[in-house]
């Protein structure tokens, strides 16, 4: 009879070990920690603001969580908030660790989060700061520092001679575009001789609206216009569609950001005078990084915070570094891998892309 219940104590002993090394709930990392075992939904927010979202971001992250061994499931949100909640409760059910999205608009974003932390599933800010959230994480590029160094490119390609500036600022619900303007600001109004005449936001980031606004502004201002701030390179080619239809397209500087196959062209062409490379394969190696650390239950690896106005908290952050582009080094882009020399250097491009030390193999 005790051989009997030392047998039994044994069995019980051994159903108790093992059910404290698997753990009892989705924080604990448990048995090999090496191991990230869990599943990450990743929401994109649309594809007409830029090419970036489908050409680069999913690519790079769908290679990074393979790279991982962590499965994914990455969806776009079409631009529209009720697809994106949609979306969201669809990798809710379906069982995900880790929510990584990019929000169209914070209100909508912070309700996904709120329903995920109820859920006990972690979040992760990519490139878009959810004002009034709840993120575990935020992950994009200095954003004050775009909006300067698209400033400090327009200031460059300007000079200091009197000029009148217009700003077209990117979608009012996006926290980003607040912070391009709030970065292109600190440069361009320390110039006393450069004068603002106009500024709008651009609802959405939508080119057709941008080209709308930006002809209003040129015939309120007689074409008395000498340099534009456009928050992106797709903003900035819509202002160059208005620029070319009257005669002044490669005259009046025009910015840009993101980089981007049409934004290189229009450096190349000489009607965009910068834009800027924020290296995509960099933030989304970040965030697959910050994501595999929430799966095991530890703590992610940092390099600052970012203050959230609206919810009232320092969110810790990964901010990386943007690199200012012109004629003169449209190559780094190409070296990085972010557009392909074979793309951008098609006909008439050839010969622009050879002054430009870039090589087609």
């Amino acid at each position: 009879m005790r051989k009997g219940i030392l047998s039994l104590m044994a069995l019980t002993t051994a159903a108790a070990l093992s059910l404290t090394a698997c753990g009892d709930d989705g924080d604990d990392s448990g048995g090999d920690s090496g191991a990230a075992k869990g599943k990450v939904g990743v929401i994109l927010p649309d594809t007409a603001s830029s090419a970036r979202w489908e050409n680069f971001d999913r690519p790079y992250l769908q290679q990074a969580f393979k790279a991982a061994g962590v499965e994914s499931d990455i969806q776009n949100a079409e631009g529209s908030a009720q697809r994106f909640q949609t979306i969201a409760d669809q990798m809710l059910t379906s069982g995900v660790t880790v929510l990584l999205i990019t929000g169209l608009d914070s209100n909508s974003a912070a309700a996904v989060q709120r329903k995920a932390q109820a859920q006990g599933v972690k979040t992760i800010d990519y490139d878009r700061l959810t004002l009034g959230g709840v993120a575990d994480y935020y992950v994009s590029f200095d954003n004050v520092k775009v909006g300067e160094t698209m400033a400090e490119g327009l200031k460059k390609c300007l000079g200091e001679k009197d000029a009148n500036i217009v700003y077209l600022n990117g979608s009012p619900t996006d926290n980003n575009a607040t912070l391009f303007a709030k970065g292109s600001h600190n440069v361009l109004d320390k110039v006393s001789t450069y004068k603002k005449v106009a500024e709008q936001p651009v609802p959405d980031w939508k080119a057709e609206k941008a080209a709308t606004l930006f002809e209003q502004m040129w015939t309120e201002q007689k074409g008395k216009i000498d340099g534009v701030l456009a928050a992106n390179d797709n903003l900035g080619n819509a202002v160059i569609s208005i620029l070319k239809k009257n005669q002044r397209a490669g005259k009046v500087p025009v910015t840009g950001q993101d980089a981007t196959l049409q934004g290189l062209q229009n450096i190349l062409d000489g009607t965009q005078c910068t834009s800027v490379h924020k290296p995509t394969k960099q933030e989304a190696d970040a965030a697959v990084k910050l994501a595999v650390s929430l799966i095991k239950g530890e703590k992610g690896e940092t390099t600052a915070t970012e203050h959230d106005p609206v919810g009232k908290r320092d969110v810790p952050s990964v901010l990386l570094t943007p690199i200012g582009i012109t004629k003169e080094n449209v190559k780094q882009v190409i070296d990085d891998g972010a557009v392909k020399a074979a793309d951008l250097c098609k006909g008439a491009y050839a010969a622009k892309c050879k002054a430009a030390g870039i090589a087609v193999q």
